[in-house]
């Protein structure tokens, strides 16, 4: 893993509790598609966060979830509000997209784990891939589904590819699923047997989604998401 300095070019909120970074790295590196990266908050304070952008991309992406109440993202976020430069270490990460496997792909984001799904998708985008991929995102209301513009302009420009957006409160014009989003993956698949699955999320969804995934035959060494390296 490098410690490289990044200048920092951007940030913006995409809602009043998500923020979208763009840093320029100094020194180029390469990762691959889902990996993250860490902010050096301090010698013994390095603060994950998913790369957003595929690996052809200038920039570098984050999303970080970071409502006023959660001191430990917003701290970043003010640093990088306040610094012109900040350094990361980088890729880390094994959840990464496995471009040769030919198997359908389930992508499971749950609120900010966007940003880990966007990478692969985009990173399936610019290599030309067709490989079948149904991507679910859920969050508790459309207002948090704070980047739907994107995945849904995915849906319409690549048939290989569909989004499932799903809301726990749904709004009365809501073009979507109205569930919990594990519930509705339950309701879609009989069973997982022969799918790459790639998920991240809040480590509770990401734990529970594993009992559910196990019973409906997923092969775990096609079941991606770095959550797991720290859940038992």
């Amino acid at each position: 893993m490098n410690t490289i300095r990044c200048k920092v070019e951007k940030v913006t909120a995409f809602n009043d509790a998500v923020f979208q970074v763009f840093l320029k790295p100094e020194a180029a590196f390469e990762f691959q598609a889902g990996q993250y990266l860490s902010i050096v908050m301090g010698e013994k304070d390095k603060r994950p966060f998913s790369i957003a952008s595929a690996p052809n991309a200038e920039l570098l992406e984050l999303h970080i979830g970071a409502a006023v109440s959660e001191s430990y993202p917003m701290q970043v976020v003010e640093r990088l509000k306040n610094d012109e430069y900040i350094d990361i270490e980088a890729p880390a990460g094994n959840a990464f997209l496995r471009v040769e496997s030919q198997r359908p792909r389930i992508m499971v984001a749950g609120g900010t784990g966007f940003s880990y799904i966007k990478s692969i998708i985009e990173n399936q985008i610019a290599l030309g891939q067709t490989v079948a991929t149904q991507f679910y995102w859920g969050c508790r209301t459309e207002d948090a589904m704070y980047y739907q513009a994107i995945a849904r302009q995915w849906h319409a420009d690549h048939n290989w590819l569909e989004f499932v957006p799903v809301v726990e409160e749904a709004p009365a014009n809501w073009n979507g699923k109205q569930a919990n989003l594990l519930e509705q993956i339950k309701q879609d698949y009989v069973s997982l047997v022969g799918y790459d699955i790639y998920i991240a999320g809040r480590f509770d969804m990401v734990g529970a989604a594993r009992e559910v995934f196990r019973e409906m035959g997923v092969d775990e060494a096609h079941l991606y998401g770095d959550a797991f390296a720290f859940i038992k």
